[in-house]
Order: C-alpha cells, then structure tokens, then sequence
C-alpha cells in the first residue's frame, strides 16, 4: 500500500490547495475542493437486503482510504444515509475527528449544498450511479459515465477555483 501513497499522494496534494499556506500567505481561502469516493465492497449474500453492510474486503478498504486520505485536510464528511456509505466514511471521519454528515444524493449540487460547502475541502462517499452524476453537476456536463459496480477504488476530485475555474481528476486506488 505504501507504494499507492506514494503514487497518489503527490497528485492529491498538487490538485489540493493547503488553507494553511493560504493563511501563511495572507490568502483568503476560497477555493472549494470535494473528494468523491464510492462505497467499499457490499455484501452481496443476500439479495433481498436493500441496505447491506460492507464486506471483510470492503471494511479493510475502508481503512485503505483512511490511509490514503490521512494527510489531506477535510473540513466536512458527508455520506448518504446508507450502511455501506457510512461505514466507508467513518474511518476517514474517525481519523480527521469530523462528524460525518448526511447529504441527499437526489438533491445533489443544489445551492443549499454549495453554501454548506462552499470554501472547504469536503469528503462526499455515494454510489456507483450518485458519485459520477454529482462530479458532473459540478462540471455543467457529462463527463463521467457511472462507476462498473465492480470499482470501489475511485477517487474524483474536483476543485472550483475562486474565479470560477473546475479543475476535476480521477485516480485509482486498488
């Protein structure tokens, strides 16, 4: 895993804006930057069961993204109110002392969530379908077709700069 830090981490930070160095800097922070994941692995077994949690897999990359995610600051965690995104997210919210926050992925980009989010570096856990709907939202255009249910290893990031550039990647964690 170590060998993904080193391979990730570098392009989180670069597309990532430290608010610490705006401060340094006497920058006022305004650039907005969301970190988009999907859920981990979900139980399968059962398939009547509309709320599964997540796997053995699933919960150890739970923790994988906790790691990856560890030296990038967040201001805000937020999930919908599902086992499997919750559990994804509460690693990440554990380590960063945050409160994970529930959002309406049906709503989406509306502008009470700008608001709420506007200025900060936001961690948002969805769905296979939700993830790639809100990043294009954002984007104005539709960019990114929904995740193949077998990849839970995406990270999209998006960045709205404060005159209004998008800045948006995608990486890969396996």
């Amino acid at each position: 895993m170590s060998a993904i830090l080193k391979i990730v981490l570098p392009f989180i930070f670069l597309f990532g804006i430290s608010s610490e160095d705006n401060i340094q800097n006497n920058i006022v922070q305004e650039t907005t930057t969301y970190y988009f994941i999907r859920h981990a692995e979900k139980d399968r077994s059962d398939k009547s069961e509309k709320d599964p949690n997540l796997t053995a897999e699933g919960l150890k990359r739970a923790q994988i993204w906790a790691e990856v995610l560890k030296d990038i600051p967040l201001d805000m965690v937020l999930s919908t109110n599902y086992k499997r995104t919750l559990q994804t997210g509460a690693p990440i919210a554990g380590r960063k002392q945050l409160s994970m926050e529930n959002y309406n992925a049906g709503n989406g980009y509306n502008d009470e969530f700008r608001k709420r989010t506007s200025g900060k570096r936001v961690l948002v856990v969805g769905h296979s379908n939700t993830t790639p709907q809100f990043v294009n939202k954002i984007l104005g255009e539709d960019k990114y077709a929904d995740i193949d249910d077998t990849e839970n290893g995406a990270l999209f990031i998006v960045q709205i700069l404060p005159n209004n550039e998008i800045l948006d990647q995608v990486l890969y964690i396996n």
